[in-house]
């Protein structure tokens, strides 16, 4: 009987110890867990590419947009189609080239997965202020290791948030002391194409005058040109003519009646066009009566009048000083030296009153350069022209620079 028994407990052992066939079960088991965690590795890289491209692609679209209602001065009805296409395009794009699965998501979709809101508020004085929310959405398409998990893709979202402003930063009053001396009726190289022939004139043969075919545009003639572009910057800014103030004076060797701060640009504009050219160059008396008018106290005040009209107690000044010579006359005689003395103390006195300098020299000599060199608040706020398409620059670059718009992405 022992015998017996210790056979049937041994087969058993046996039977327990025999490992033929477990691997493959064990496989069968283990096997589905190590390649779904191995697809979920590979997927999670992609859907973190996937967010980022689709992150950078919401954050363009907003800020597409938004540079868009305030540079182009768009709708918000084609802003919105902007950020849209925008968005598309580049998701599209990403999506043919990058994804697992080719046409997961045809370019009709990205609109139906995105959502683009712009609301629009009113700022200080004519102002506007946007703000661009982006949302959208894409699927993903899993590798077929994780698809096992019985999951087939996976949406990512992303949104973005940008806001722009237009406005006139400040409330603001500037004053253009403007030379109209002799030699601004000199020519430039810029050609009059509204004339075929004219009188020209040059230095060389001044004060007489020679026909020409082409016509030149003159030193004053561009000089109006600049200015009106200037002041129409200042006029896009300021539509209601309820934050900018403008003036201008002129001068040759001596001091022209100023005009008078006003609201708007229209009478600084029309005291441009009528200036013309001739007699030496004494800029002393035009700086000095400009820097007068910005600095006047009392209920007149510059900051007297921004309060009462804008509520701004503190609105930005601004001198722009131009010449295409140099001084050679000083109250009415020739003089090589007072004016520029003058001059100085004068542009002195606006940096103490802190009132922005900017100087543009048009074809100016050396001395005339250094004059405005030391005029100018800074570096930045001095101008170098030689030949009219700069002096527009010049002006235009100014007038960006006083009627400031701003683009920001907050989120």
């Amino acid at each position: 009987m022992l015998d017996k028994h210790q056979n049937v407990w041994g087969g058993a052992l046996r039977l327990f110890r025999n490992r033929d066939g477990n691997f493959g079960l064990l496989a069968a088991v283990v096997l589905p867990t190590v390649l779904v965690t191995a697809g979920v590795a590979i997927d999670t890289t992609n859907l973190l590419m996937a967010k980022n491209n689709l992150q950078d692609a919401a954050d363009s679209a907003a800020l597409a947009a938004s540079s868009a209602l305030v540079n182009r001065n768009m709708s918000i009805s084609d802003a919105k189609l902007l950020a849209a296409n925008y968005l598309k395009a580049q998701m599209y794009n990403w999506n043919n080239s990058s994804l697992s699965s080719e046409g997961e998501n045809p370019p009709e979709q990205f609109l139906d997965n995105s959502k683009i809101e712009i609301s629009q508020a009113a700022g200080l004085g004519n102002s506007k202020r946007y703000v661009v929310n982006v949302s959208a959405r894409i699927s993903v398409g899993l590798n077929p290791f994780t698809q096992i998990s019985g999951y087939k893709e996976v949406t990512v979202g992303a949104a973005s948030r940008s806001e722009s402003t237009t406005e006139a930063r400040n409330a603001l009053s500037m004053f253009l002391v403007l030379d109209r001396s002799g030699s601004m009726a000199w020519k430039t190289n810029a050609i009059q194409t509204t004339t075929k022939s004219c009188y020209i004139y040059e230095e060389s043969y001044w004060p007489n005058a020679k026909w020409s075919t082409p016509c030149y545009l003159s030193k004053i003639s561009s000089l109006k040109l600049a200015v009106a572009n200037l002041l129409t910057q200042l006029k896009t800014a300021d539509p209601t003519s309820s934050l900018v103030r403008t003036a201008a004076v002129s001068y040759n060797d001596k001091q022209d009646a100023p005009g008078t701060l006003a609201w708007g640009t229209t009478d600084a504009l029309n005291y441009v066009n009528a200036l013309n050219a001739t007699g030496g160059t004494d800029s002393s008396g035009a700086i000095k009566a400009a820097y007068n008018a910005l600095t006047a106290t009392g209920s007149k005040s510059e900051t007297a009048v921004h309060a009462a009209k804008n509520g701004q107690s503190a609105a930005k000044k601004f001198l722009v000083f131009m010449t295409d010579g140099e001084n050679n006359f000083y109250n009415g005689k020739s003089n090589d030296t007072a004016s520029d003395a003058e001059t100085k103390k004068t542009c002195d006195a606006a940096r103490d009153a802190s009132i922005e300098v900017y100087t543009v020299a048009f074809m100016a000599p050396s001395r005339g350069q250094k004059l405005l060199k030391y005029c100018a608040t800074d570096a930045s706020h001095y101008f170098q022209a030689e030949d009219s398409a700069g002096l527009i620059a010049a002006f235009k670059a100014i007038g960006e620079k006083a009627s400031d718009l701003t683009v920001r992405l907050t989120q």
